[in-house]
């Protein structure tokens, strides 16, 4: 029995997989260290990286150092007692420190996009308890000027492969930014709620498309600081409709 032609094309593109792997192995998404497969971290750098698990704020996803054996899974941070974020739920991958910058800044400005497979593994899990009920992924928004700068928006990016990954659609033009703000590393939270304000808008044609109105919306971004930015995407997204809105980072601060 001869073999078959798309056995043949599995063959040349496996032989092709060994060959690049000879010439440029993988390596690790941190350090650079040539790893045994892609888009793997070495084990050094694991070691570095905070996961965020439970016992966290059921709203923002706060970790929580301390917390009672007898207290249940829908505690909420004093933040959010005091005052509700406009978003629904937000969790995060890991703690944003030296070793979370590290990776967040070369994907966003260094052309790291080969690091996209290995930052949507980690959103995927983060986010395990909102994709089921999902109905689209939506990145948060650059600026046409910046977009043009610097190619690709790191978001946009982490949505596709989130959205290959779980089945749900996702857009990436729906949600706009109309001006360009001012970088918000170093502003406080009054600071940055002002930057952000009036910011975004709906494309509303679009939105009609594809069915924004009564969507769950899962809304990516790299970092939550104070969550400037995600309340603002959020109030946009809701005024056009949204019914629920759940923000997923990579990272987020915590003080």
């Amino acid at each position: 029995m001869g073999i078959l032609p798309s056995q043949i094309g599995r063959i040349i593109g496996d032989v092709m997989k060994i060959g690049l792997r000879t010439v440029l192995p993988p390596r690790c998404g941190g350090c650079g260290t040539i790893t045994d497969t892609v888009h793997a971290v070495c084990a050094d750098c694991w070691a570095g990286l905070r996961f965020i698990s439970k016992p966290l704020c059921a709203c923002c996803g706060y970790p929580f150092e301390l917390v009672s054996d007898d207290l249940g899974d829908g505690i909420l941070c004093g933040e959010c007692l005091r005052k509700h974020p406009a978003f629904d739920a937000a969790r995060a991958a890991l703690v944003y420190d030296d070793f979370s910058r590290n990776y967040i800044l070369r994907f966003k400005h260094a052309d790291r996009t080969d690091l996209t497979p290995l930052l949507a593994r980690w959103l995927l899990q983060a986010g395990r308890d909102f994709w089921s009920d999902a109905d689209l992924i939506i990145p948060v928004p650059l600026h046409r000027t910046r977009l043009l700068k610097r190619r690709y928006n790191q978001s946009g990016l982490l949505a596709a492969a989130l959205s290959r990954q779980t089945g749900i659609a996702w857009h990436g033009t729906v949600l706009r930014r109309l001006r360009k703000t001012r970088s918000l590393g170093g502003l406080g939270p009054s600071s940055r709620k002002r930057e952000v304000g009036g910011a975004f808008a709906i494309n509303e044609r679009q939105a009609g498309k594809i069915g924004l109105d009564g969507a769950r919306v899962i809304l990516i971004d790299d970092v939550l600081t104070t969550g400037a930015t995600a309340n603002a995407c959020t109030r946009i997204l809701k005024q056009a409709g949204a019914m629920h809105v759940s923000v997923i980072t990579v990272a987020r601060v915590v003080r």
